[in-house]
């Protein structure tokens, strides 16, 4: 999955990997609707690859125990470039010394 996807092929990936793990916890579809609080056609939507909001993904997520998933799209952030930027010390240029320039006296 190292190439770059086409969005509908991210979303019908998700449905299947969703759908695995819906199977693994040994529910249904109304089930897991019921539980996560959801409508049955956002559970049916999200498995099929056609897209839910992002609030019914969250709530399966949490049902199914993937919530990681979640945590991987948004990591926390540990270090900031421009902090890192301001923290290194300045660096002083070298300057160097000119050769007079030649004269051409003619």
């Amino acid at each position: 999955m190292a190439q770059l996807l086409r969005y509908e092929q991210w979303e019908a990936e998700l449905g299947r990997q969703l759908r695995a793990l819906r199977l693994r916890h040994e529910l249904d579809q109304r089930q897991l609707a019921a539980r996560a609080g959801v409508a049955l056609n956002a559970v049916r939507n999200l498995e099929a690859g056609k897209g839910a909001t992002v609030r019914s993904l969250v709530k399966v997520l949490r049902i199914l125990e993937r919530t990681d998933w979640l945590e991987a799209l948004a990591p926390p952030v540990t270090i900031s470039p421009l902090q890192m930027l301001k923290a290194k010390p300045a660096r002083q240029r070298v300057s160097r010394k000119r050769r007079p320039r030649e004269r051409n006296d003619v």
